[in-house]
């Protein structure tokens, strides 16, 4: 493999890392995290449980306990021990929260808790997302060809500016995309139902690495770019070298041609004097050749 190939085979490694982030990041549910402050359930099977409210019911006056829904009851805990903080962490398609056992997840669509008027814009950053995922793949493909395939007629020039455009493309798509996800993120934050509202929250690993899919493409596209040039300017040099070695081998024809002429006998004549073979005119021992004006 030629110095030209290994380049482009290096350049193909970000192109695949920033599609592996891209995609990871668009099936995950982790572009933000945080933790909700909920109240403890009543510990009605599970006395000894710490994450649930202690309570006691009054007796009755016959020694049995009442089980009318106007017993009441005594509560242990007070003030901030009455609830429980459950972490929870939310992607482009669902929003998921920890149990009380923090075994499993109760997951449910991120769409149900955004506000209607800004569901439009969430399916704009959606399709961004899935834009720039298409985009980097097709940056990919062509620069593959570009890599395995060797077509001397075919002009491989405008395979390194495509690939430069569509990951410019794919990088301001991904921008654009993940602003628009942060907005409608902090306006659900203030106006959704207030069982899913977060009391803190933080970024998480998806959303670095959709912004790391963003540096890739830029660095990519920047790269490709100036491979473009420098081989569209090697090109140009090269054409006009070749152009300049015929003038070269033209300008050297006619000195060649008087070489041919004195490689005959012929004597050199100045201009607008003409040769002719009288031998049969000039008496013996008289040159053959002479020059008439």
């Amino acid at each position: 493999m030629d110095r030209a190939k290994q380049q482009q085979a290096l350049l193909l490694l970000p192109i695949c890392l920033a599609l592996t982030f891209s995609l990871t990041a668009v099936v995950s549910s982790h572009w933000c995290e945080g933790t909700r402050r909920v109240v403890k359930p009543l510990c009605q099977d599970q006395p000894g449980e710490q994450h649930c409210i202690h309570f006691k019911r009054d007796n009755s006056s016959n020694g049995r306990m009442d089980n009318n829904s106007q017993a009441v009851l005594y509560i242990w805990e007070l003030g901030d021990d009455k609830f429980i903080q459950r972490g929870f962490h939310v992607g482009l398609w669902q929003s998921c929260e920890e149990s009380l056992n923090g075994e499993d997840e109760k997951c449910r669509s991120f769409r149900s808790v955004v506000p209607a008027e800004e569901q439009g814009v969430l399916w704009l950053s959606i399709g961004g997302e899935v834009l720039d995922i298409v985009l980097i793949m097709t940056s990919a493909i062509l620069l593959g060809s570009r890599v395995s395939c060797r077509s001397p007629g075919f002009d491989w020039l405008r395979v390194d500016a495509l690939v430069a455009i569509f990951m410019v493309l794919a990088g301001l798509l991904g921008m654009v995309a993940h602003m628009m996800y942060t907005a409608i993120f902090q306006i659900t934050v203030n106006l959704g139902p207030e069982d899913w509202k977060p009391q803190t929250w933080d970024y998480g690993w998806s959303y670095c690495l959709a912004w790391g899919s963003f540096a890739l493409c830029l660095a990519v596209s920047v790269t490709a770019m100036s491979r473009f040039t420098a081989a569209r300017l090697e090109f140009t040099e090269k054409q006009q070298a070749q152009k300049g070695s015929r003038h070269s081998q033209h300008s050297f024809l006619e000195p060649e041609a008087s070489e041919s002429i004195w490689k005959t006998g012929a004597a050199p004549c100045p201009a607008e004097q003409a040769f002719r073979n009288v031998s049969g005119h000039l008496p013996p021992g008289a040159p053959g050749k002479v020059s008439i004006c």
